[in-house]
C-alpha cells in the first residue's frame, strides 16, 4: 500500500517563514488542508494594567 503524497512540504514550509521574515509579517499558521497563511500585522499584545497581578513562576526541582 502506497502512502499519498503529503499536502505540503517541508520546503514549502521554510518558503513560506522566509518570506514572512523579509515582509515582517506578524505569524504564518499552517492549516491542516495544507492552506499557508501569512498575517502581515503584528499581534498586539494587550498592555498590563496597573491592577493586575504579575504570572507567579512555577519552580520544580
Amino acid at each position: 500500500m502506497s502512502r499519498t503524497p503529503a499536502r505540503i512540504t517541508q520546503a514549502d514550509v521554510a518558503r513560506a517563514i522566509r518570506a514572512a521574515k523579509q515582509t515582517g509579517a506578524g505569524s504564518v499558521r499552517i492549516m491542516p488542508d495544507g492552506t499557508i497563511r501569512i498575517d502581515l500585522q503584528p499581534e498586539k499584545k494587550p498592555e498590563p494594567q496597573d491592577n493586575e497581578v504579575a504570572p507567579r513562576r512555577r519552580l520544580v526541582l
